[in-house]
């Protein structure tokens, strides 16, 4: 074959005369071209390593310092008050070493010193200035002086052009609430869904958990605040996500959808070289730190940890808890298809390899039609399966041979790419579309992805493409800033020839894709199909809903002079209330990301007020005002309390971490054994949309995204996943399970849209005298112009 030829590169033959050595060029130049790569990029990443670890002032202002200091031993003025003739004695006396080269460098060691000083002198100004939270309580549209001024000291101690992790020195910690408020916001959280006898138990339990041992607790919970970098980060991604022995398949993992309404290509290996591609652009921005910092306000910044951990990690299986393994500098990826597994390099003569390269690559793996070896069809449902039986099995059955090289190929790989055998996506005119696509993304066939990677690229045969991503590691926004970066630069930077193929020229001199070898015996295989089987039960019961609100979206909202995010948590309450016939504990993700190695924290939406709200909207003697006003009340609470999560003083990570702390310290807690045991039957998450503001969707409209979603969390329960897309349109990404008679996903999404008409029709005579309003100024406006 021909690919073997070019692969050998060098050729030794004993003769009676000495050794013939033969050195393919080609190969040489490639190695010379790869060194040289890997010392630019280890230089770039040393420079930026530099700039952001002394952001916010610059290396050059230590030349001006150091200029500055030797200036005065020229004036004989010394700001030192003694300290360099000090140094200076200190120094060892050398003949090459005059009295004024030890002065000269005596002044520079101690104006390198102040200089670090300013510098840490200004990391602690930008924390404490960081550390005031009041711009996010004030009313949208509206500024106090103070938060005036705090913008402008922010933005001046801010520097400029800051790279991915200028700021993470800093941010300030997250703080440790007061018992007494949390238990205090806990109760309150806790008093619609309950009972007057049962609400008195509580108070009971909570109240005895405060007179006893929760000073305790929190003692060693600010000393773990003090000490760590996060309190909770640390223990929430051991114990709710590393230690869980239940499959992480649609239980954790989570996905997102390409573009809505646009298809680039129909070529599946076109689309996915461009997108491979992008995502390498993404990395090696990402490696060298080169990414602008996500900041609120374009001002406050947010924490970057999470990136770190995007590309070459995976999540290694374990009898009692995971870890995650995260590894530098990996230099392919994997890919399945129908079946059989293939690593694909990605770089070839010290560069990443082209679009159109990868679009060959790619397309020679879909043209193999070698079938798959005896137990590798099915062998990724292992990782969908319960993480006991896959733990066993990998030391057993992958830990030397042929399979641990093979595997290692696979958790070493950048990512892991599917190039599957059907065709998925939103198609209007056929019904069902959208739900058939995210049931795809959340668990494919089960055995056609790996998902303990970070994430999974997932390429369809017309050209549609998406995400299934593993929890541990991060959060939705991460992969969703990701995400954007790739669709904005597919569609609009590298873009594909009027056939449908990637640019560029094909180079079909690329070694071919490599098959991955297994061994795999028939005791192996039959856990494999054990692990299968328990994946495609839980598969067959997600009841998915993809579900397009297009009756109206943020600009309705924002001109009801309401948050759209506490519209919506409402117009869910008010659904969940008519399709249950009762209140329940519901989960809302909000992000700590202000805070260093911050992820996120719980809003408790089902609020007193938000009950209110809704008993008034099925109650015929209450008045379209009075609902209104009762809306009002409850979504104003709701922006409240999402506030106070946002910067530190939520309910739930508090508790969950003193609950770590007494199974620690082996106290009991019934409150605390209450708290952690209760249900979430609603679990809802807004997706980030226009992190990065690479697209102006107003005038490109059809180059939305549809979002993501996630799979139910309670047996009985429904998760709720929603995108609010430009002004006029929201995605709802609902699950369930069929399994439980009392949830039906079709019927939640029809109750969601009764809700949000209902909830849009108490704002119309507001709207309306609005209108009017605006047209009476734009006649008199008129009018003067006239004149």
């Amino acid at each position: 074959m021909a690919e073997a030829h070019q692969a050998v590169g060098f050729q030794f033959t004993v003769r009676p005369d000495g050794l013939d050595i033969k050195l393919s060029q080609e190969v040489i130049k490639n190695i010379y071209l790869a060194g040289v790569t890997a010392w630019k990029k280890r230089a770039i990443q040393f420079k930026n390593g530099v700039l952001a670890g002394v952001y916010p002032a610059s290396p050059s202002s230590w030349l001006i310092v150091v200029i500055a200091m030797m200036s005065t031993l020229y004036i004989r003025v010394d700001p030192s008050l003694g300290v360099i003739d000090r140094m200076k004695e200190t120094l060892p006396r050398r003949d090459y070493m005059t009295v004024q080269t030890r002065r000269v460098l005596s002044a520079i060691l101690f104006a390198t010193g102040v200089w670090l000083f300013l510098i840490y002198l200004l990391r602690y100004t930008v924390k404490a200035l960081l550390s005031y939270h009041g711009w996010i309580f004030e009313s949208h549209g509206k500024m106090s002086p103070s938060t005036k001024v705090w913008l402008s000291l922010v933005k001046m101690f801010s520097g400029r052009r800051p790279l991915l992790y200028s700021f993470q020195a800093s941010l300030p910690r997250l703080p440790v609430p007061s018992v007494d408020d949390t238990i205090r916001r806990y109760l309150e959280s806790v008093r619609p869904l309950l009972d007057n006898k049962q609400y008195n138990q509580m108070e009971i339990l909570a109240n005895d958990f405060k007179d006893s041992k929760a000073h305790q607790l929190q003692r060693y919970l600010i000393l773990k605040s003090w000490w760590a970098s996060n309190y909770v980060s640390d223990w929430w991604e051991e114990y709710i996500y590393l230690r869980g022995r239940s499959p992480i398949m649609v239980n954790s993992n989570f996905y997102a959808m390409d573009l809505l309404y646009v298809t680039p290509t129909h070529r599946q290996a076109a689309r996915a070289g461009n997108v491979v591609h992008a995502m390498l652009q993404y990395r090696r921005k990402l490696e060298r730190g080169e990414h602008a910092p996500l900041r609120a306000l374009g001002i406050v910044p947010m924490c970057s940890s999470q990136m770190e951990r995007m590309f070459n990690t995976t999540r290694i299986p374990g009898i009692e808890t995971d870890i995650v393994q995260h590894l530098t500098d990996r230099k392919h990826l994997v890919v399945y298809h129908k079946g059989r597994f293939f690593q694909v390099w990605l770089y070839t003569g010290g560069r990443h390899l082209l679009p159109s390269e990868l679009e060959t690559q790619f397309q020679r793996i879909l043209n193999d039609t070698s079938e798959p070896q005896p137990g590798e069809l099915k062998l990724a449902s292992l990782t969908a399966g319960n993480r006991v039986p896959w733990a066993r099995a990998r030391m057993k059955y992958f830990s030397q041979g042929m399979n641990r090289v093979s595997l290692d190929a696979i958790e070493s790989a950048a990512f892991f790419l599917t190039l599957d055998d059907e065709a998925q996506g939103y198609d209007p005119a056929m019904t069902g579309s959208l739900d058939s696509y995210g049931k795809s993304l959340l668990h494919g066939k089960c055995y056609d992805r790996w998902f303990d990677k970070s994430f999974n690229l997932i390429s369809y045969t017309n050209g549609k493409m998406g995400v299934n991503a593993e929890h541990s590691w991060a959060d939705a926004p991460i992969i969703g800033h990701m995400w954007e970066y790739v669709l904005a630069t597919d569609c609009f930077h590298l873009g594909y020839t009027e056939e449908g193929h990637c640019k560029g020229d094909v180079n079909k001199g690329l070694p071919h894709p490599t098959r991955l070898q297994w061994q795999i015996p028939k005791e192996c295989q039959a856990v494999t199909e054990s692990s299968y089987l328990f994946a495609k039960q839980i598969a067959d019961d997600v009841d998915f809903r993809g579900y397009l609100f297009t009756e109206f979206g943020k600009g309705l909202m924002k001109k009801s002079r309401t948050s759209p995010d506490a519209f919506i948590q409402m117009a869910l309450q008010l659904a969940q209330f008519r399709d249950q016939g009762v209140f329940c504990l519901t989960y809302e993700s909000s992000m700590t990301r202000m805070f260093r190695e911050g992820r996120t924290e719980t809003v408790r939406s089902c609020t007193s007020e938000a009950v209110a709200f809704v008993r008034a909207m099925d109650d015929a003697s209450a008045t379209n005002g009075q609902r209104l006003a009762l809306f009002r009340k409850a979504a104003d609470k709701h922006q409240n309390m999402y506030r106070l999560a946002m910067t530190g003083s939520g309910i739930d990570r508090h508790l969950f971490c003193l609950y770590i702390v007494s199974k620690y310290l082996e106290v009991d807690s019934p409150f605390l054994e209450q708290v952690l045991s209760e249900p979430w039957k609603l679990s809802t998450s807004q997706t980030p949309q226009q992190q990065l503001n690479l697209v102006d969707i107003n005038k490109f409209p059809k180059y939305v995204g549809a979002g993501g979603g996630f799979g139910p969390v309670a047996d009985d329960g429904y998760g709720v996943s929603y995108i609010i897309v430009g002004e006029n349109l929201i995605t709802f990404h609902i699950s369930s399970k069929f399994s439980c008679p009392e949830t039906d996903s079709l019927r939640f999404s029809q109750n969601i849209q009764k809700a949000m008409l209902d909830i849009r029709a108490l704002f119309k005579p507001e709207n309306e005298k609005k209108t009017e309003e605006q047209g009476k100024e734009t006649q008199l406006e008129n009018g003067k112009k006239e004149v």
